[in-house]
């Protein structure tokens, strides 16, 4: 057989760092984890290549070449997916498609264009596709009874990618989580009870990047990265601190938990010294009743700042996760969101529109309440949603521009940076050379930052007073400042999209909160 692995192409969303990515002169942030595991649960000698659009153009030639197309994507890449099943259909080249977008709730895409679709994790039951395949009888859709065993997970296809176009590299400890947010579909996904590799698994998956050379940034993709403490605590965190010992600190790992970490000194002692430096955290709301509403338990009751302030203290940049758009957000939840990002010092600050993906407990609630409209894009950060809010379309899109305004301008963005380094306090382990990379980066970020965009005062006044008060924590600073560039961007286009949106309503006279 020859398999094609295709990754569909993502917007220009927050998280795509596209505008920041230039800088360093990388094509992606992250390489395409699930399709690279795929790839090495295929027989070995079947011949496999890899297009990650986000790096590459897929050619009529890639597609023809192949006896199969592989693709998955995240809901977000839903257009440039429709563009790949679309050259699969004018070559008759077959499809096989899995990953969260092709997954039940989303049928509406057209499923039945689709020769094989393998719905949830594939360890399971990819190889009964394979076996079906052989026999020639391979059916339409392929769903797993349970949730597999992860220790059977083997290490992804990195001979598939060129690791020098990516800005970090990947891998993944856990799936599922413990929790129960009214909003959030991991649980639907991956379950409510973690499921964990063992340490040889982990460190073979680092062991392979390292020995392929790659040194630099590690992301651990799960979700909840603290689900079972006691494991991380007594198996895993020591086996990585002896690992990275050994080698010299190779890597810098961050990853996503939930805000109940800053409850563990213990964890975050072992996280810090095993390499972490990062740690995405969903804080959604500083409103109590809306955190109540959606059942986030780990931040109800709870000094979110204080607790943000902690992990800061122990080593660990806390990017932020933050949504507007609850039932229960006051009027006043826009200059609430700001001043609690401002005051806590969250620079990487992610605020997005509620969304009800399918399946979810507020997918049904909303749709009981006939309040559903039609799919959403994907994009939690687009300013677009797929439900009629309780506080009304107009004014929710204002307030989330008045967001994207006080959060991403120049002065805040910075004055930003300077908080999170006043509490930052980094491991000692560091080099404080600078690579040739970051030399480059430098030169250009001042060049646009400091020279080309308004506002640029304000990136001088970082840059001096990173230099005499944090000079240790310099190119965290101006990356930082190179990432806001980036979101200022984004939020350019989201901003002329919600305008628009807002002067259509007026326009038409439409009561607020009827708009589709």
């Amino acid at each position: 057989m020859k398999i094609l692995l295709v990754y569909p192409k993502y917007p220009d969303t927050f998280w795509s760092f596209k505008h920041a990515l230039k800088f360093i002169s990388k094509k992606a942030t992250f390489p395409p984890l699930g399709l690279l595991t795929v790839a090495a649960m295929l027989p070995e000698e079947w011949e496999k290549n890899l297009v990650d659009m986000n790096i590459t153009a897929l050619t009529d030639k890639d597609v023809k070449w192949a006896d199969y197309v592989f693709i998955s994507a995240m809901v977000a890449q839903q257009d440039s997916a429709r563009e790949v099943i679309d050259r699969c259909k004018k070559f008759g080249t077959k499809i096989v498609a899995g990953g969260p977008f092709f997954s039940p709730g989303y049928e509406d895409f057209g499923f039945d264009e689709i020769d094989h679709l393998i719905f949830n994790e594939a360890e399971d039951i990819l190889p009964l596709f394979l076996q079906d395949l052989e026999k020639g009888c391979a059916k339409h859709i392929y769903a797993p009874e349970d949730w597999p065993d992860i220790k059977k997970t083997p290490v992804p296809l990195w001979s598939l990618i060129s690791k020098k176009k990516y800005q970090s590299m990947v891998v993944q400890y856990s799936r599922g989580c413990p929790f129960n947010c009214e909003f959030c579909d991991i649980v639907i996904l991956y379950g409510h009870r973690p499921r964990t590799k063992d340490k040889g698994q982990i460190i073979a998956e680092l062991d392979a990047l390292y020995d392929s050379g790659w040194r630099g940034g590690v992301f651990f993709v799960d979700d909840n990265f603290i689900g079972n403490k006691r494991k991380l605590k007594s198996e895993i965190l020591p086996a990585l601190i002896e690992w990275m010992q050994e080698r010299k600190h190779p890597f810098s790992f961050f990853t996503e938990a939930s805000i109940n970490l800053a409850d563990d000194e213990e964890l975050m002692h072992l996280m810090s010294e095993a390499g972490f430096d990062m740690v995405f955290v969903g804080i959604e709301s500083p409103n109590e009743e809306s955190l109540v509403e959606c059942n986030k338990l780990p931040n109800k009751n709870r000094d979110l700042l204080a607790a943000v302030k902690k992990i800061q203290n122990y080593g660990l940049q806390v990017q932020g996760g933050f949504i507007v758009g609850f039932d229960s957000d006051p009027p006043s939840i826009f200059k609430s969101q700001i001043d609690f990002i401002q005051k806590s010092g969250i620079v990487t600050a992610m605020v997005g529109v509620l969304m009800a993906p399918p399946g979810t407990r507020l997918y049904q609630r909303l749709k009981s309440e006939n309040r559903l409209l039609p799919k959403g894009s994907g994009d939690n950060t687009d300013g677009s949603t797929n439900f009629i809010p309780n506080m009304g379309h107009d004014l929710l899109a204002r307030g989330y521009r008045q967001i994207l305004d006080g959060i991403y301008g120049p002065k805040q963005y910075y004055e930003r940076i300077r908080t999170f380094l006043r509490e930052y306090r980094p491991s000692n382990r560091g080099k404080f050379g600078v690579s040739l990379i970051q030399l480059i980066a430098l030169i250009r970020s001042a060049w646009v930052l400091g020279v080309e965009e308004k506002g640029r005062i304000h990136y001088w006044k970082l840059f001096a007073w990173t230099l005499l008060r944090k000079p240790r924590s310099f190119a965290l600073s101006m990356t930082l400042a190179v990432q806001g560039f980036h979101f200022r961007e984004v939020a350019k286009k989201v901003r002329t999209s919600l305008t628009s949106d807002i002067r259509g309503s007026e326009h038409a006279g439409e009561p607020a909160g009827k708009q589709n």
